[in-house]
């Protein structure tokens, strides 16, 4: 479904990826994993046209999404849920869940999204008509998650979803994104919580200073040394 060949980035002098690849299939759940600064958030900026590639290649569904802009991808369906969630925070819950069908939307297609989501996730209809500021961090995640589900992606990038989320909504998110990732959604997952992430996932690609480290499935890679060394603190 989606394959990443060899793609180099920089962000101005800063060369941060290094010939990164990876895949991933129709439906699968894949983690990207590795310290702060390691790259990930690059990777996924660059999987979304935020970032324009030195070199490298990406294809979504066959076709070269390489120079494609963040609404060509959107049309596509590819949908981001950014670290640190970018709400417009004085505008309500439900105008923001609306903001992302703005490309695809029409009128039927966003009412049936909004039932979609508020199918997901009750609390939101309940507070749609509340200021998305006013809302506590794990509400928030669930607006942002949301947002992205309103353009009908057909594959969902999640970029450190459960910063500032009580733990006890961490469980409602993680049993949501399971529910979006059974109904066919494929996703790319970045994590701090390494366990948290490899129970979620069924594969990972772990990035260390920018470039391919690990990669494998979930039991393969918590039972490599170096990864448990450097990431589990087990010597």
């Amino acid at each position: 479904m989606l394959e990443v060949k060899n793609i180099e980035l920089s962000h101005g002098k800063l060369q941060v990826l290094w010939d990164i690849s990876l895949t991933v299939g129709e439906g699968e759940c894949v983690g990207l994993l590795g310290a702060n600064g390691a790259g990930k958030s690059s990777t996924m900026g660059a999987l979304m046209g935020i970032y324009p590639l030195q070199s490298g290649s990406i294809t979504f569904l066959g076709k070269s999404i390489t120079e494609f802009e963040v609404n060509e991808l959107i049309m596509l369906g590819i949908a981001l849920v950014p670290e640190g969630r970018k709400l417009f925070t004085q505008m309500t819950v439900e105008e923001n869940l609306m903001m992302g069908a703005y490309i695809k939307g029409k009128r039927a297609s966003i009412d049936a999204g909004l039932e979609s989501v508020y199918s997901l996730f009750p609390i939101l209809k309940e507070k749609r008509l509340q200021m998305a500021g006013q809302l506590s961090g794990g509400q928030q995640q669930m607006v942002t998650i949301g947002r992205a589900l309103m353009s009908k992606p057909k594959m969902l990038l999640l970029d450190e979803p459960f910063i500032g989320v009580a733990p006890k909504l961490v469980i409602e998110i993680m049993q949501a994104l399971r529910e979006i990732n059974q109904g066919g959604v494929s996703m790319i997952l970045v994590e701090q919580n390494v366990h948290r992430a490899l129970e979620f996932v069924t594969r990972a690609y772990v990035i260390e200073n920018g470039r391919n480290v690990l990669e494998g499935d979930a039991k393969l890679i918590l039972s490599d040394e170096h990864f448990q060394e450097k990431f589990l603190g087990i010597h």
